[in-house]
């Protein structure tokens, strides 16, 4: 079948955007939200804190008016752990669960089906500091007890859900979990461990999720990134094999099989590193299945053994066949085909690309407007190729682009736009924060209305 002939993507698809609640609300220390490891996060000198980001808790009411005009139906945020629990334990506090309750409703009202991430790396600073964030499995239990909260409040108002943000990044950074190597531990044993704990916490959420919204639909979220070999050496394969195994495979199996797959099991019982299992681990993350898979994508890397003497040490080089961003960020909308083809084909789940964007530094022209066409193309070019996945049986369920209004970067990075909406404020000057549609906010519109025909 042709989508020129027939149009690929089903009624009910999700169109819609994706942010975090750190990187766009503000409000920081108002009605009682605690103080969270991203706002004590140091910056760069030229760059922002996260205390008004773009002041989405109070314009949400604007911006969602904004994504209705768009067509959305879908949208992407996150719950800051801090305004329910200010210390990551204790008492609830109601005025953040109030928050929540009145955006989700003004979400549906204006037809916007909420999709809500539990945890984007932005842990209560307190429990961070008192028990070394995820590192510990009293903050497992924690985690259980605000997923618990949480989703009995909202039952009635969010279908889908993710536990965690990215949860690969465990592995390259886990400050983003509020854990820290203490002296004389073995970087890669806590690390497993790490990433150990943080499994069982997302399958005790799921389990919740599933009794507490027999509806409820949870996910599995990773930043995916794939690897290419940079040359057709065996070894050279081998090495991007490795890091798909390492950073991609070993989670998804998890998030759908329930079990550590035997290439990682082998290589933690050869090193003597495998996590330390409580008495019904095994049996909470077999029984605990996802219901969708979903990812970050906005880039593939290039790979090629070491040089010297191809010990399969990985390195990551640059694809000379793929032009870059700014940041050095491949675009490759070819790679969006890719995994969803290779996904589809090994779990034969329901995929929800949850984020997809560019960030580019942009400005206001004479007409208050951003002509970006680059956005444009950007866009259409991946959303083409998710279409052409679906065309070959690929159950994509929906699309989400990074941003919708513009935000700060995870690194405080006004600069780094990405949104169909520009916001008025830069690294340090808030300006008045006014929105202005961009030139892709009126593309976006028409390719909703067409769910997906005209690009």
């Amino acid at each position: 079948m042709n989508s020129k002939d027939k149009n690929i993507i089903p009624e009910g698809f999700l169109w819609g955007g994706a942010v975090t609640s750190f990187q766009s609300e503000g409000a920081y220390n108002e009605e009682g939200k605690g103080v969270s490891i991203v706002d004590n996060r140091s910056v760069k000198e030229n760059f922002s804190d996260w205390k008004v980001a773009v002041d989405f808790y109070h314009k949400y009411k604007e911006d969602i008016a904004l994504f209705k005009e768009l067509g959305f139906n879908s949208y992407r945020t996150s719950i800051a752990w801090t305004r329910v629990f200010p210390n990551g334990e204790g008492e609830v506090n109601e005025e953040g669960l109030k928050f929540y309750d009145d955006l989700f409703d003004e979400l549906i009202k204006n037809g916007i089906e909420p999709v809500i991430t539990l945890y984007h790396f932005d842990m209560p600073l307190a429990i961070a500091e008192k028990y070394n964030g995820f590192a510990s499995r009293k903050v497992v239990d924690l985690f259980e007890k605000y997923s618990k909260v949480v989703f009995e409040r909202y039952k009635d108002k969010v279908k889908y859900w993710i536990t965690f943000n990215e949860q690969n990044l465990v592995f390259p950074e886990p400050r983003l979990w509020g854990a820290k190597l203490l002296e004389g531990e073995d970087l890669e044993k806590f690390t497993y461990q790490l990433c150990h704990n943080v499994f069982v916490a997302h399958a005790k959420a799921t389990k919740l999720l599933h009794e507490i919204i027999p509806d409820g639909k949870m996910g599995g979220m990773l930043a995916h990134t794939p690897s290419y070999p940079l040359t057709c050496e065996p070894e050279d394969i081998l090495a991007s094999q490795k890091i798909k195994e390492v950073f991609l495979d070993f989670y998804y199996d998890i998030f759908t099989q329930g079990e550590y797959p035997s290439y990682i099991k082998s290589v933690l019982d050869k090193k003597g590193i495998m996590p330390v299992f409580e008495a019904d681990d095994d049996e909470l993350l077999k029984e605990n299945t996802v219901d969708y898979l979903a990812f970050s994508y906005y880039q593939s890397n290039t790979v090629r053994a070491s040089e010297e003497d191809k010990s399969l040490l990985p390195g990551i080089v640059q694809n000379p066949n793929l032009k870059a961003n700014e940041w050095g960020w491949a675009i490759d909308p070819i790679g969006l085909r890719i995994i969803l083809k290779d996904l589809y084909a090994r779990y034969k789940m329901p995929i929800f690309v949850v984020e997809n964007g560019i960030g580019v530094r942009e400005e206001l022209d004479e007409n208050n407007t951003v002509i970006d066409e680059y956005r444009i193309d950007y866009l259409r070019k991946h959303i083409e190729q998710m279409k052409l996945a679906m065309e070959e049986g690929v159950d994509v369920i929906g699309y989400l682009m990074w941003g919708s209004t513009d935000i700060l970067s995870s690194q405080g990075e006004m600069k780094k736009r990405y949104g169909f909406i520009f916001v008025n404020r830069d690294e340090k000057d808030l300006r008045d924060l006014k929105r202005y549609k961009k030139a892709s906010f009126h593309w976006f519109k028409k390719v909703i209305a067409s769910n997906g025909e005209n690009l």
